[in-house]
């Protein structure tokens, strides 16, 4: 491997959602351990999935990994990370101040701003740490956008501190002012080509490589040029061209590294083949660099009648009940943008006035629906711009009364990083009320980063409760959200073990906030799609036990089989929801 040559201390692995960044960390790491190499495996994905890969409990404790000597893994858990924040910050102040001010304190400290900063600081201090005396660190990151966020906030909080705003929500300033000089290093770090090695993680598809070109852009805007490509779970040449699916996927792959966009093709980059199973246990992971063994033998793709049960089904459902709000929520990569866009489309052209939106920094809706289509609004909550549209409103409004100095304080108050998750949760608010008059399907961020996101919006609830008067009437962002009236949560997966136990978290998570997903979707399955190609089957008769799994869990659910063709532009998009709609528009019932 390639990106394994001369592999510096700091490897950081990071890509679209659900390309395989986590299992080829994970084999990376295994590699260099039984070299005889020191390896602290890290996730700082908040839906982190290591310890299912090696089949054992991590969290936020380093773990050594049993049967590779040399290998230990942590995975920065954020709401550990912020508990232990919190207690460094109130517990000085126990039986100094009244219980009231102590109570505002921690109050300060319950917003996802916390939650990030708390999270970052376990990060930074990796980079700038040298006792744990490791010769390599793997960083195991989030989905790209995230990924981005995360890597800009040494520089941002570095700022932020240096020009001494008023970081209230995380606590005193003076116990952040401490760590400039980490976040300082950590900027430098992150730069240094002969310390920092990024591995930007791709499928053979149009869209993946499309990411990481965009990827490799922002990274380098930071001065992370130190940069390698790997591409996974390509289908090796000795598929069988006489199944028209493994053909054509085949064909599809090869014309997708050949159009790779010409900044991705310069990088150096290694090509990983489709293995017949999930990688999953340290047998499986020492072997994913290895080429794929043809497999000769034909056999039956096992049958299951879960896989006939459709999308369309549960979009007539969705259209019975009216207006709603149709969240899509799921791991990053198994395809809920895909899937928004189709239940939008589906919406739209049955005459319904529909908003598709999307919360993921990383995805882009405009290329996946590839044109307009009456009655369909497009729109997406773009971070950058929701801070401005924020900050532009507060200095108009809370700004409006003050001095000069006032004012000045004021700006440099919402140059803080926290601002950013105000002004994203401010734009979600607006979107969700406007599922009360017309159908708004929201495509969300990869699964930690949207449960932030609904953190922030329990907060609001909660102030909301606390500071109106008893008996007045309200309604919440959450309270609509846990309204099955008024919320319909679309839980998507792929049919593989730990996209599966992943949403099965997620669902956990959602009950736990009093939100009930409506439907689980299970996306791309080669059971469905019933191939010949001795390879596609056995990776297809895997997928039985993950379904089962589903289908034991809901009794609403739908199947998108694996597809010849990538389903991007409008008509694709109509076919996986009515094969046979053609140009038909159905009016509304």
């Amino acid at each position: 491997m390639k990106f394994l040559t001369e592999a510096p201390r700091f490897l950081f692995f990071t890509g679209k959602g659900g390309v395989g960044k986590t299992s080829i960390a994970c084999a990376a790491a295994v590699k260099l351990a039984r070299a005889g190499k020191r390896v602290l495996l890290v996730s700082t994905d908040p839906a982190s999935n290591v310890g299912q890969v090696f089949g054992l409990a991590i969290g936020n404790t380093v773990t050594a990994i049993p049967g590779v000597d040399g290998l230990w893994a942590l995975e920065i858990d954020p709401e550990q990370a912020v508990q232990a924040y919190r207690e460094r910050i109130i517990a000085p102040l126990r039986g100094t101040v009244p219980d009231t001010d102590l109570a505002a304190v921690a109050e300060q400290l319950s917003g996802s701003c916390t939650t990030e900063i708390a999270s970052f600081n376990e990060f930074t201090m990796l980079l700038t740490d040298d006792t744990g005396g490791y010769d390599h660190v793997l960083f195991d990151t989030a989905p790209t956008g995230h990924t981005i966020r995360l890597l800009q906030l040494p520089g941002n909080w570095s700022q932020f501190l240096t020009g001494g705003g008023d970081a209230t929500c995380l606590g005193p300033l003076s116990g952040l002012d401490k760590h400039k000089a980490v976040y300082a290093a950590a900027v430098t770090t992150l730069a240094d080509p002969d310390r920092t090695r990024v591995i930007l993680v791709a499928r053979p598809s149009r869209s993946a490589l499309a990411e990481v070109a965009r990827t490799r852009t922002e990274l380098a805007a930071i001065g992370m040029n130190n940069q390698y490509v790997v591409v996974n779970g390509v289908l090796p040449d000795t598929v069988q061209t006489t199944d028209p699916l493994a053909a054509a996927v085949h064909r599809r792959e090869r014309a997708a590294l050949a159009a790779m966009p010409d900044t991705v093709a310069v990088l150096p980059r290694d090509l990983i083949e489709l293995k017949p199973a999930n990688i999953v246990g340290i047998d499986a992971l020492t072997t994913l660099f290895d080429p794929t063994s043809p497999s000769q033998a034909t056999t039956t793709t096992a049958s299951n009648a879960a896989v006939h049960a459709t999308l369309a089904q549960l979009i007539d459902d969705i259209e019975d009940e009216g207006p709603c709000l149709i969240m899509c929520m799921g791991k990053g990569g198994v395809g809920k943008t895909t899937v928004a866009a189709a239940v939008a489309v589906a919406l739209a052209r049955r005459g319904h006035d529909v908003h598709l939106s999307t919360t993921d920094p990383a995805a882009n809706l405009a290329e996946t629906l590839g044109g307009s289509l009456e009655h369909l609004h497009l729109s997406r909550i773009d971070p950058a711009q929701a801070v401005e549209d924020y900050r532009a409103r507060v200095m108009a409004t809370k700004g409006a009364t003050l001095d000069a100095a006032g004012r000045a304080a004021l700006a440099e108050d919402l140059l803080s990083p926290c601002t950013d998750e105000v002004a994203v949760f401010q734009a979600f608010s607006h979107v969700i009320a406007e599922s009360r008059r017309r159908f708004v399907v929201i495509d969300t961020a990869p699964t930690g980063h949207t449960l932030l996101l609904l953190d922030a919006t329990g907060s609001y609830h909660r102030d909301i409760v606390r500071q109106l008067a008893p008996g007045l009437r309200f309604t919440t962002p959450l309270m609509r959200l846990q309204n099955p009236a008024a919320t319909k949560v679309l839980l998507i997966t792929l049919p593989e073990t730990t996209p599966v136990l992943e949403a099965l978290d997620l669902q956990t998570d959602l009950e736990r906030a009093g939100i009930h997903p409506w439907a689980w979707i299970i996306n791309n399955s080669l059971t469905a799609a019933a191939p010949s190609d001795p390879l596609l089957q056995r990776r297809a008769n895997a997928e039985l036990a993950p379904i089962s799994q589903v289908t034991q869990r809901t009794q609403r659910y739908a199947v998108i089989p694996t597809l010849a063709t990538e389903p991007a532009g409008i008509p694709a998009l109509t076919a996986l929801t009515d094969p046979m709609a053609a140009l038909v528009v159905r009016e509304p019932r």
